[in-house]
């Protein structure tokens, strides 16, 4: 949102690179990507009354937005010429049942820029925020928290 409550349009102008997977089984069976770098098995979690035996959705959802974002902390970091050595980003994604008899997620993501002043690291994470894909695909539709340490 700007700061006259206007909606920010996000979405690409050009669309630069396409990822393509495909899931067999859903939630217990196998996901893979068309170029073979993801050929994995899913299975549900104990906590969702899975045996456990494989990765699963939020799984990869957490790997795919803390190395998105953590991407986008570098460039705004490299644009601003700030030193983020020994930087990481640590996502935990949670699901749960939602009020319309469905599912949702939660985000948690916990930033570490060890070597920045932390008001330096927290206008360098604000600016991630803005920039990061996954961000702007989950603003307004997941609870996202970002914790600085």
């Amino acid at each position: 949102m700007t700061a006259e409550g206007t909606a920010v349009d996000t979405r690409p102008t050009k669309i630069t690179y396409v990822a393509e997977a495909t899931a067999h089984g859903g939630r217990d069976g196998f996901v893979s990507s068309q170029d073979g770098q993801i050929d994995l098995k899913v299975a549900m979690p104990p906590e969702l009354g899975g045996d456990g035996n494989g990765t699963n959705p939020e799984q990869l959802f957490a790997a795919g937005y803390s190395s998105c974002f953590h991407n986008a902390l570098i460039l705004v970091g490299n644009r601003e010429g700030y030193d983020l050595t020994g930087s990481t980003v640590a996502a935990k994604v949670g699901i749960g049942p939602n009020k319309h008899r469905g599912y949702g997620l939660a985000v948690a993501l916990s930033v570490s820029l060890p070597v920045l002043d932390p008001d330096i690291a927290a206008k360098l994470v604000d600016a991630a925020h803005d920039v990061c894909p996954y961000s702007n695909a989950t603003r307004g539709n997941i609870d996202v928290t970002i914790l600085l340490g």
